[in-house]
């Protein structure tokens, strides 16, 4: 969300402060809605499918397109912005954004931005997000005076649940290829089934042999048949062991003979 130019070159925390509000009557509303490019997460895609009472096929096609990222071979989804000069988010008008309370996680976060690293930590690798301002020369809200944390503007954005299903497919984004090695077509095609076809890869666990080669408890099996935020979370699982990063999911004792030769 936002170029590169705009990012402030300053890693924030939760206590970082900011001024910063965004109100229908200031002069740029909307103005951050234009030329830019939105990449969407699994969550993002459930939520927006959800609003507009859409299959995830249907959302896919109509409102997304894919973006291979040159170091990792992901393919990485994008909001479709309208074909005009201003390059318009479609689903904002002069009153606002008309999926509000279904808006992606970057929007949510805007004008701060999410990075995340890997460091040593004292039992190994482990995860650490970090927060920057995105300072756009068309942007008034900076002017404003109410004041924040971070933790505060997170808070009032709701973007808890956002960061907490969609945590360890962020982590699969800090993976590279290693030189000479990217994914295959038929890798990156699972891993867009498993990130953001939902319905396709529900079908693919239930409709194959699936449950048949993977040795998945019942009480699972059960949950994905309904709840899309475990189907989600379980795409996790099943892309880190398409990219053998972990034995995430273990073979049943007679899976070979189920398997396609």
């Amino acid at each position: 969300m936002g170029k590169m130019d705009a990012v402030v070159p300053t890693k924030l925390t939760l206590d970082s402060r900011l001024k910063f509000r965004c109100h229908k009557d200031i002069k740029c509303f909307t103005r951050c809605c234009s030329n830019i490019d939105i990449m969407l997460t699994p969550y993002d895609v459930l939520r927006l499918r959800d609003r507009l009472e859409m299959t995830s096929e249907e959302f896919l096609t109509e409102h997304t397109y894919v973006k291979i990222d040159e170091k990792t071979s992901h393919p990485l989804l994008l909001l479709q912005m309208n074909d005009d000069e201003e390059r318009r988010c479609p689903f904002v008008s002069e009153d606002g954004c008309k999926v509000y309370t279904d808006r992606p996680g970057n929007c949510r976060y805007y004008p701060v931005g999410q990075g995340t690293i890997r460091k040593e930590g004292k039992n190994g690798p482990e995860l650490d997000e970090f927060y920057f301002i995105i300072d756009e020369p068309h942007c008034y809200g900076f002017d404003e005076k109410k004041t924040w944390t971070i933790a505060s503007w997170r808070e009032d954005q709701e973007v808890d649940r956002y960061d907490e299903i969609n945590k360890e497919w962020k982590a699969l984004q800090l993976r590279k290829n290693l030189p000479g090695k990217e994914l295959d077509e038929k890798k990156q095609m699972q891993f867009f089934m498993a990130s953001y076809d939902l319905d396709k890869f529900r079908r693919f666990i239930f409709e194959s042999n699936f449950l048949h080669i993977f040795d998945i408890d019942d009480k699972t099996v059960e949950k994905l048949k309904t709840d899309d935020v475990a189907l989600i979370k379980f795409g996790v699982k099943y892309i880190n062991y398409v990219m053998m990063l972990e034995e995430s999911l273990k073979l049943k004792k007679d899976a070979s003979k189920y398997k396609k030769k």
